[in-house]
């Protein structure tokens, strides 16, 4: 689950991570008065407007955007609020703006230049143990750099049953080529990043920049947070600020269902039951010339109500020109999955694309026989070479 900035920085700050202050507005006049609370708390005169969408490069589509008086606030957040922001993270539609963070000017004039890092945590899978990585090349595509210039990407692996130890969080900020005040701030900053990032069952912790100022101070600028879905039951204040704008419609729908369900661009459907046999379906599909439209698990319980919320789902996509059943009867019987296809096929009445469904394992042959046997317009096949072949027909 992806959280807004003003969201992840309210967490990071929750654990003593230091951040650039600021308030959410919904329109042009609560940015105004932002703005004003702002000045008063902070002492700021200058005030960045950063339009709040699930979406990386958000300055280079004008999401992001300095104002130096009251004038422009309302003016830069009136064109940001309610506009379409396509960013290189967005489809070419854009995101539509419904909210921006109005947020103090902590590039101000001091003794140093201020200075901008890089900084994630997440997990190293394939060394089972979480990692901070950091560049000094903060401001910058992550991607870009470590294509770039690699050797300027730093990993610090830390073992989850330990934590991360004080000489860890020294080194971060001695790669960082800090010293005095601002290396002090440093080893506090990854510090309480880590524990913000393990506390909160997260997934990524992206700060970018992460800036330490002229005074020294060391600051996270951005913020880009994912919680692991899995662990949200142990924290539901974080489940609250899940952001249903922010997602695609059908995988919301989908959801609330019980689906487990992700769009994708293809024009072949999935129905399978178990994600194992999901992405072997997706890759029968390919192999027969096709592209999969959607993962879509119905679980272990594809009774005929479920498959007909399932073809409810896959059927809202109109990309799609056939519709792959492939489903394998462990813990269900598969003659029960083919009554179940077969009502569900009834209650929707016509359906305009080819049906291939695939059953195999407990009563797969009484399965075939109901569905030759229905009277419908659906292929039936028990091997995969079978389907493949089915789909690439229908297809052609």
């Amino acid at each position: 689950m992806n959280l807004h900035e003003y969201q992840g920085k309210e967490l990071l700050n929750s654990f003593g991570v230091r951040i650039q202050r600021g308030i959410v507005a919904h329109n042009a006049n609560e940015a105004v008065d932002a703005a004003k609370q702002l000045t008063a708390e902070t002492g700021t005169s200058w005030h960045v407007i950063k339009a709040q969408v699930h979406a990386g490069g958000r300055g280079k589509g004008g999401g992001v955007k300095l104002a130096k008086n009251l004038q422009e606030v309302e003016e830069i957040a009136g064109n940001i609020i309610g506009m379409n922001l396509v960013t290189p993270q967005t489809s070419a539609e854009g995101k539509k703006v419904h909210q921006v963070l109005v947020a103090e000017d902590v590039y101000y004039p001091g003794d140093n230049e201020p200075e901008e890092y890089y900084m994630s945590v997440l997990l190293n899978r394939g060394a089972g143990r979480n990692m901070i990585m950091y560049s000094t090349e903060g401001g910058m595509d992550i991607e870009q750099v470590a294509e770039e210039t690699p050797h300027l990407i730093f990993t610090e692996e830390i073992d989850p049953a330990v934590g991360i130890l004080p000489f860890q969080a020294r080194r971060v900020a001695f790669n960082l080529g800090l010293s005095g005040t601002a290396f002090k701030e440093m080893t506090k900053f990854v510090t309480s990043l880590y524990t913000a990032y393990v506390k909160s069952d997260a997934s990524l912790f992206e700060i970018n920049p992460v800036l330490k100022t002229s005074d020294d101070k060391i600051l996270a600028v951005d913020s880009k947070v994912t919680l692991d879905e899995n662990a949200l039951y142990r924290h539901r204040d974080l489940a609250e600020l899940r952001d249903l704008r922010e997602e695609n419609p059908i995988e919301v729908e989908a959801g609330s269902l019980g689906l487990n369900y992700v769009d994708l661009d293809g024009n072949v459907g999935c129905m399978v039951n178990g994600a194992g046999l999901a992405m072997a379906t997706m890759d029968l599909i390919k192999h027969s010339g096709g592209e999969p439209a959607n993962f879509l698990d119905v679980g272990g319980t594809a009774d005929a109500a479920r498959v007909e919320a399932a073809f409810k789902i896959i059927l809202k996509d109109p990309n799609v020109k056939a519709i792959l059943i492939n489903i394998f009867g462990g813990i269900v019987r598969c003659d029960r999955v083919a009554q179940g296809v077969i009502d569900a096929y009834r209650n929707l009445g016509n359906i305009n694309v080819p049906i291939i469904v695939r059953l195999q394992g407990t009563n797969a042959d009484i399965a075939k026989e109901l569905i030759d046997n229905s009277g419908l317009d659906v292929l039936s096949a028990t091997e995969f070479q079978e389907a493949a072949d089915k789909v690439q027909e229908v297809l052609s």
